[in-house]
């Protein structure tokens, strides 16, 4: 009875069209990444794209078949909540970064387009260094969230191949 239970809800999964997303498959097959060198962002953006294995990343804006340029990166953290002695209490942590493509002959394709991201957490001066932690690890979730974010937007890319 297990065993055919299991079978029913493989066969009815899989008639649903229910895939895993597998690697990014860029429309382009080279493209050249301009950022800042300390950029954790283009680091991170650089290993899904290689791993994905489908587009080459090159060192010269010539050589690519498209340029994604990283305008700008902004970590952002605002007071949500005072409590009554005016201490913060409540946070939201704000992450944007704003990107645009252009193709081979330095046409812009994808025009500056921004990826913004929030969270909220509260805050307790009895745990600061646990919440300080919490705050770096909310940011690195953000971050991998705009890099997925930025590689499915890429992939609807319509680059001009003339």
């Amino acid at each position: 009875m297990k065993t055919l239970a299991i079978l029913f809800f493989t066969l009815l999964l899989s008639g649903c069209g229910f895939q895993l997303r597998g690697a990014a498959k860029l429309p382009f097959d080279s493209l050249y990444v301009e950022a800042p060198p300390a950029s954790q962002f283009a680091v991170q953006f650089k290993r899904v794209i290689t791993a994905g294995g489908g587009t080459r990343l090159t060192d010269e804006r010539k050589d690519a078949e498209a340029t994604l340029i990283l305008v700008n990166e902004l970590r952002e953290k605002n007071i949500l909540s005072l409590s009554g002695t005016g201490r913060a209490r409540e946070f939201q942590l704000r992450y944007r970064m704003s990107y645009r493509v252009l193709d081979k002959k330095a046409v812009e394709t994808v025009p500056t387009t921004e990826i913004v991201l929030t969270r909220d957490f509260s805050f307790n001066d009895d745990a600061t260094l646990s919440k300080e932690a919490e705050e770096t690890l909310l940011f690195r979730d953000m971050q991998n969230d705009a890099v997925q974010q930025l590689v499915r937007r890429l992939q609807v890319v319509k680059l001009n191949r003339t």
